[in-house]
């Protein structure tokens, strides 16, 4: 056992003994001085603590003072009544602190009985009661808290079982302290009870067994008894103080003493008035001025001193300020910070300001969420939020698109005009400022809005600026969203699937399958714009073939097989038949031929000028489908497809490659063209 566990197993003996044993007068006067010692301590230590927590021993302490307290009231009624002494302390208040005016003593014991029985004892115990109520009644809601900043992982197991013990703790302390406040009450109630035995029997003593008169019993036992008195309220006083002071006691980043001075004193303006009120009181009543003028200046003077205070603590706050913004630049994090890159921005001139404020009618940012909300829809992915700010350095009408760091797209609009673009016969009599439509690349016009109903009854197609920038966002971001579907992107989208579809996860990921070999398939069906939204056909086919074959070129095939109903419907214009030009069997062969396998994947291994030919023979064809509204297609086998699409996306890359496979049986093809090449 620790020295501090047996000096507290000491004290409570000793409590005991003195409700039996009787103590020596000089004893008494000891214990009563450390009785008072005790409860200084304790108010002391409630005005430095920062939350009722820190001094969670409080409601015991406070049962533990209590008895101390009575167990001395005992010792020293028992004192008083048997031999007419308790003591120097004792004396010393019945006579010296009271002037040895029984009268005085009787009012002063008064007065210190309904201060802290009437207004502290009773304001602690309903706070209490309030506190502990409040406190048991928000415990639920803090624990869902709780629950909900753990499962967004914002805290960690170890930090959300902390808060949990403390919102615990807290409800026992309040609880405790609603208890404890009661002791306070009944301990001002029996040393009223005690004073009133004191006196009465002090008296009958008196006068029996000391034979003393009347008057000279009820002096001397009288002022005894309001010395007793005197001594045990002062320390119930402190304590019940104490006790107020820990239940009203709000959170705070300081002690009392330190919340007192700052939040009295934080507007130091308001006691010029009040310096200014008290002189005027003085002037203009009988009190003077002699009075209330160094107090008003003491005001005046202080609130000065603490304005200037202030003034150098903002400044030294500012300082700090500038001097961590300066360091932040200077330190390594801050470099790191420059490293990383947006997924998309899109940057325009100040010209185009308009277009992104919501104040000037600009409804940029409307547009932006509607794209993100169809590209979702359309392609199966989610665009990442696109970042919109103003650049001085682009010319008042210019814009451009960034992904990932790099410019993909670059235009220039003029807000007070439409774009009319042109249904295919250039009129003259449409005036405007000739441009390129920027997401088609299509002939058009800017046009003043009187134009605007001419060009419509010419057959042109006019939008406003905010439609054409839109637009052009659109297709490009549709023409880069493989670039925007990395690890971390696919990971999500495996999430998804798995709470639908758990076990064909399990089947394709982790094996045979990683995450990057997902994402290889998912970013090339993007990049030759097939939708991925129909997630469960893809790891369908991913599951029956990634056991079979990793290569990610094979897989994509597979996928792109399955998904022949998505790719039809995508191609076909209602039932109209399929125009496509096909390969001529002779370069399919050709192609076959030049298929190199290595360890890393297969790749085409063409002779530069026959690769020139075939491309150029490409080119040739599908020129013919420009007087037709169908999407250019190259049909071709499915050994051969992607060799294909490698061979052409770099020189023809907005023409579709589709093989046989790809096409249901259902859709007629006519073939518009053959591709051959010589020699």
């Amino acid at each position: 056992m620790s020295a501090r566990d047996l000096s507290v197993l000491l004290s409570v003996i000793l409590i005991i003994a003195m409700l039996i044993i009787p103590f020596p007068s000089w004893m008494l006067s000891i214990l009563i001085i450390i009785n008072i010692s005790l409860a200084l301590i304790v108010l002391l230590t409630t005005m430095n603590i920062q939350e009722p927590l820190q001094f969670s021993i409080f409601p015991s302490l406070l049962l533990l003072l209590t008895l101390y307290r009575l167990a001395l009231n005992v010792s020293t009624t028992r004192s008083i009544l048997s031999e007419g002494d308790a003591g120097t302390v004792v004396d010393t208040f019945g006579t010296f602190v009271v002037g040895g005016n029984v009268v005085v003593g009787l009012v002063v014991f008064l007065i210190l009985v309904v201060i802290q029985f009437v207004v502290i004892t009773k304001g602690s115990e309903r706070v209490s009661e309030v506190a502990a109520r409040f406190t048991l009644d928000a415990m639920p809601g803090k624990q869902m808290s709780i629950d909900a900043d753990l499962n967004a992982g914002l805290i960690s197991e170890h930090t959300a079982k902390s808060r949990r013990e403390k919102i615990a703790k807290e409800a026992d302390f309040y609880g405790a302290m609603d208890g404890a406040s009661k002791f306070v009450k009944g301990d001002a109630i029996a040393g009223i009870i005690i004073v009133f035995i004191n006196m009465l029997f002090g008296i009958v003593i008196g006068m029996t067994q000391l034979g003393l008169s009347f008057g000279e019993s009820a002096q001397k036992f009288t002022l005894l008894t309001v010395g007793d008195g005197i001594v045990s309220q002062i320390p119930a006083l402190l304590i019940a103080t104490a006790t107020g002071i820990v239940v009203t006691r709000a959170a705070s980043e300081g002690n009392l003493g330190a919340d007192i001075t700052a939040q009295l004193f934080a507007y130091p303006q308001m006691l010029y008035v009040a310096g200014g009120t008290i002189l005027l009181l003085g002037i203009f009543t009988p009190i003077g001025p002699l009075l209330t003028a160094p107090i008003a200046l003491l005001l005046i003077v202080g609130g000065y001193f603490i304005h200037q205070s202030q003034k150098k603590e903002d400044m030294v706050v500012e300082e700090t300020e500038e001097e961590v913004v300066t360091d932040e630049l200077r330190s390594p994090e801050s470099v790191v910070n420059l490293l990383s890159v947006d997924p998309i921005e899109f940057e325009f001139g100040y010209g185009l300001i308009p277009l992104a404020d919501s104040k000037q009618g600009g409804d940029l940012l409307d547009r932006i969420v509607m794209i993100r909300r169809q590209l979702a829809l359309e392609l199966g992915i989610v665009i990442p939020v696109v970042r919109i700010r103003d650049n001085i350095q682009l010319q008042p009408n210019e814009y451009r698109l960034k992904i990932k760091g790099n410019e993909v797209a670059r235009g220039e609009l003029l807000l007070d005009h439409y774009l009319a673009m042109s249904p295919g016969m250039e009129d003259d009599s449409i005036e405007g400022i000739d441009t390129i439509e920027p997401s088609f690349g299509l002939a058009a016009k800017w046009i003043s809005e009187e134009k605007k109903d001419e060009a419509e009854m010419y057959g042109y197609t006019v939008v406003d600026p905010p439609s054409v920038v839109s637009t052009h966002i659109t297709e490009k971001i549709k023409q880069h969203a493989h670039e925007l579907l990395g690890r971390q992107e696919t990971k999500q989208l495996v999430d998804h699937l798995r709470e639908t579809s758990p076990i064909l996860i399990e089947e394709v990921t982790p094996t045979p399958l990683s995450i990057g070999d997902v994402q290889k398939v998912l970013a090339k069906l993007l990049k030759e714009n097939v939708s991925i939204r129909n997630l469960p056909i893809i790891f369908e086919t991913l599951a029956d073939y990634g056991k079979m074959s990793a290569d990610t070129e094979l897989l994509t095939e597979y996928v792109r097989q399955a998904l022949s109903k998505q790719i039809t419907s995508q191609y076909a214009l209602g039932n109209e038949s399929f125009k496509v030009v096909t390969l001529a069997g002779r370069v399919e062969k050709l192609i076959a031929d030049h298929i190199q396998q290595t360890d890393h994947g297969n790749f085409l291994s063409l002779d530069p000028n026959i690769s020139v030919e075939i491309v150029q023979r490409v080119g040739e064809q599908m020129e013919q489908f420009a007087g037709y509204e169908q999407t250019p297609i190259l049909l071709c086998s499915p050994a051969v497809r992607m060799y294909v699409k490698q061979l052409l996306e770099r020189y023809l890359p907005q023409i579709p490659v589709l093989s046989y496979n790809e096409l249901e049986s259902s859709v007629e093809v006519q073939s518009i063209g053959v591709v051959n090449v010589e020699g």
